[in-house]
């Protein structure tokens, strides 16, 4: 069986330091994202370190913020790469940031179990991309999520 690449697998060198998302970053999260096998919704699992911790029993609110913001851009350039009918990696580079975030928190997220994150584009428009993405904890929703990604300008991308 091949294994799949994560969309963030196919940042060049230099897009991969992020903190919540950069493979090369050796502090960082390491978040991974995938297209479920509809490939009409992208999925994130994450198990929280006990140092995220809000209090005792449930993850701090700021690292659910990073993991739709990062799920929610790495969603966002998958789907532009789908919608250009072209293969993740493929040159010129996409890349996308967040310009807005929505982060609703509708109940305690305990922080002893993987945390799953599924997206679902809502527009793409341009430079900028849509992207809901909801968190969930033992199959409730926990936190939802809107992210406004838009495109990094391809001479950010393209410094050696």
């Amino acid at each position: 069986m091949v294994e799949k690449k994560a969309f963030q697998d196919y940042y060049s060198e230099q897009m991969s330091y992020c903190y919540g998302c950069g493979r090369l970053n050796e502090v960082g999260m390491k978040i991974k994202s995938y297209w479920n096998e509809d490939e009409n919704t992208s999925i994130a699992r994450f198990t929280p370190k006990s140092y995220y911790i809000a209090f005792p029993g449930y993850v701090y609110g700021g690292l659910m913020a990073s993991l739709i913001d990062c799920h929610g851009t790495g969603t966002a350039a998958a789907a532009v790469y789908k919608s250009e009918g072209r293969k993740m990696g493929t040159k010129p580079e996409l890349r996308y940031v967040t310009a807005s975030i929505q982060v609703d928190y509708l109940r305690p997220t305990p922080i002893d179990q993987e945390l799953e994150l599924i997206g679902k584009v809502k527009e793409i428009k341009g430079k900028k991309v849509i992207v809901e993405v909801n968190l969930y904890a033992k199959g409730q929703l926990c936190v939802k999520g809107e992210v406004l990604a838009v495109k990094i300008p391809e001479n950010m991308i393209s410094i050696s």
